[in-house]
């Protein structure tokens, strides 16, 4: 089957003139780029299709090349394909042909509706029409998924190797949680699995930039981090991975998908974070034994 993205690129890196930290950002979330087969398959008018997007992230961490860290962003949407997923975490519902016991069918996020190849948007809207073939799956996993994850492989391989560590970022958001105007509702989750994906240092320079900038900022709840974030977190072999959900109530209208005033504001908050990041003390990331030789 011929790849849906066969006259376009499925996704993007944009690097940096030089790399001067070991930092990556990816935003997997953010694609808006949907192709025609796809639209024909779908039973959602365009607007409903995007509410899965995190829409305008890549924009929000845009400035990241420009300061000397390279930025992996997706063009294809969420909605055809999850990049923080398994490779084969499949709905068997969705298929005409039957799945082998080589696919995780039982996932809690397959459950959801929310797979590799999700089955529905926001609010448990289904997306197809009909039920799709397995060699669609194979071409959106082998075809994108898998050179996606390489590309990620290769930027975090390459941070490591110049620097002795890598970082990756990865950067997400999320709908407004609670009700209007609760008081304890975060603004921003950073998620590192419960302390297992990255260096408190990390985590804590990140929180501390969110928190003084007057936003309201929880850790692993409701968003401990994804597949990338569990799959690349490995800081005691110098790796390290946190998921930052910003809510989108801060730059969007989340009903029409358009930016709100806040988006700018946002943008330099971030930029500053990007800064922060760069700036970071590498000791404060060696993995402890490494740290211990030195």
């Amino acid at each position: 089957m011929r790849s849906d993205y066969w006259d376009q690129p499925a996704f993007e890196t944009i690097r940096p003139r030089r790399m001067v930290a070991p930092i990556v950002f990816n935003s997997p979330h953010s694609g808006r780029s949907y192709p025609d087969r796809f639209l024909a398959m779908t039973r959602l008018d365009h607007l409903s299709i995007r509410q899965s997007e995190d829409a305008f992230v890549d924009e929000l961490f845009a400035r990241a090349p420009h300061l000397g860290a390279p930025l992996l962003r997706a063009h294809f949407p969420r909605a055809y394909l999850d990049v923080n997923r398994e490779p084969w975490e499949l709905d068997p519902t969705m298929f005409v042909d039957a799945l082998s016991d080589r696919f995780n069918t039982s996932s809690p996020r397959v459950a959801a509706g929310l797979g590799t190849l999700a089955r529905v948007v926001a609010e448990n809207k289904p997306i197809y029409r009909e039920k799709l073939t397995l060699d669609d799956a194979r071409m959106r996993i082998e075809g994108i998924y898998h050179p996606y994850h390489a590309a990620l492989q290769n930027l975090l391989t390459e941070a490591a190797t110049s620097f002795g560590v890598a970082v990756l970022i990865d950067c997400h958001s999320m709908p407004r949680l609670g009700r209007h105007g609760e008081r304890a509702t975060p603004d921003i989750v950073l998620g590192d699995r419960y302390g297992t994906t990255c260096s408190p240092a990390l985590i804590d320079l990140v929180e501390t930039g969110f928190i003084a900038a007057g936003l309201k900022v929880a850790r692993n709840r409701p968003y401990a981090g994804g597949f990338c974030t569990r799959a690349y977190g490995r800081p005691q072999h110098g790796v390290h991975a946190l998921q930052i959900e910003v809510s989108r109530h801060l730059y969007m209208n989340e009903a029409t998908l358009e930016k709100n005033a806040g988006f700018e504001p946002l943008r330099q908050l971030i930029e500053g974070m990007i800064h922060a990041l760069i700036g970071l003390d590498l000791m404060t990331l060696a993995a402890p034994e490494r740290a211990a030789a030195e």
